[in-house]
């Protein structure tokens, strides 16, 4: 038997593909039980994410092993094979560690992959679609993932201006954001992406200022927060502790005066400020107010870019463990089918049939 993947993903294909296969999970049992039977395979899990749609099964027959196992998928006909990838034996164990380690996402190094590999792999064996070879492989790529994490740190520090947002304030407010409250000035799509980053990692609430009011209602909606008039805002700065400000407004929004005004009433709780408008919303000044914490869009992307030329140098290191623990999976996948060989096999097993006994002699 062979294992196997095939799949494409965000770099071998561009979202308009990548939409034809995708698997919602209401329908993810069904479709991978009608791939399995359609493909002969032994044992199959479907992993679809945004990024990429992969197969990874067992077949008997090398036939099974094709791009047209993509097709499947798709309501409607089209040749994958110039955008899809398969891979056998080992590299296909190589494969599924790098995905699942985070390796080979947009995002080098990112976690939330893992636990999508790992949700695919609990749906398919809860219905039965997995045996002992998949079981084998995926729970390796599990430890694979442990072992890279507590080894190596491909996983450490932001990597997008919402991640760096969260990653400076639990620096201030010492890793417990539970009890901080955050305000966005203006519904830009990078201020909601550090809201939201924000929000996950629980802020105690959420205000919205916009000069649309709708729109702040809308938003603020979202995270459960509450909507505050754009007139209203610098007034509400007084009862944050992180305001994320993210407008076209071409002129500065908040003076020092004002946040010098909001600081007066709490001279003993810390105030960060994120200004990632262009031009900047927050006077530059604000920086000298004491308790003050000003960070704009350059700042950010110079804490993202070193975070990622610090995931990049350990590649090196997650590579050799992930060939290592390949391999040796492998050869131990390798010799267990042997042995199931030779246990179907009585010639291979040593048996030989014996002489019938003479009677009478």
């Amino acid at each position: 038997m062979t294992f196997f993947v095939v799949g494409l993903n965000h770099k071998t294909a561009p979202v308009e593909l990548r939409e034809q296969l995708a698997v919602s999970p209401s329908s993810l049992v069904g479709q991978t039980s009608e791939l399995k039977l359609r493909g002969d395979l032994d044992e199959i899990v479907l992993l679809s994410t945004c990024n990429r749609v992969e197969i990874y099964a067992v077949a008997r027959r090398p036939g099974c092993i094709n791009h047209s196992l993509l097709g499947s998928l798709s309501a409607e006909p089209h040749d994958f094979s110039s955008c899809a990838y398969t891979y056998a034996g080992r590299e296909a164990v190589r494969h599924l560690f790098r995905v699942a380690a985070g390796m080979d996402s947009m995002v080098l190094g990112e976690t939330e992959i893992s636990g999508q590999v790992k949700q695919a792999y609990e749906t398919a064996r809860a219905a039965k679609l997995t045996g002992g070879t998949l079981n084998r492989v995926f729970q390796s790529a599990f430890q694979v993932i442990k072992e890279i994490r507590s080894r190596t740190g491909i996983g450490r520090g932001a990597t997008s201006i919402g991640g760096a947002s969260v990653e400076l304030a639990e620096k201030i407010f010492l890793h417990d954001l539970s009890r901080q409250s955050v305000m966005i000035i203006g519904a830009g799509q990078m201020g909601e992406a550090c809201v939201r980053h924000l929000s996950n990692k629980g802020a105690r609430s959420i205000l919205v200022s916009n000069r649309s009011f709708d729109r702040a209602v809308e938003l603020a909606a979202q995270f459960g927060g509450r909507a505050v008039r754009f007139e209203d805002c610098r007034a509400a700065m007084a009862g944050v502790d992180i305001v994320v400000a993210s407008t076209c407004c071409p002129k500065t929004l908040l003076h020092r005066t004002d946040i010098e005004k909001a600081m007066a009433t709490r001279p003993d709780r810390p105030l960060i400020l994120i200004d990632i408008s262009v031009p900047r919303n927050i006077d530059p000044d604000a920086q000298g107010i004491e308790n003050v914490y000003l960070y704009n869009i350059d700042d950010l992307n110079a804490i993202v870019g070193e975070n990622v030329r610090n995931r990049e140098r350990e590649l090196a290191l997650c590579n050799r463990i992930i060939d290592i623990r390949a391999a040796a999976l492998v050869e131990k996948l390798c010799f267990e089918e042997e042995r199931r060989h030779q246990a179907e096999d009585p010639l291979h097993a040593g048996w030989m049939p014996q002489p019938a006994a003479v009677i009478g002699g």
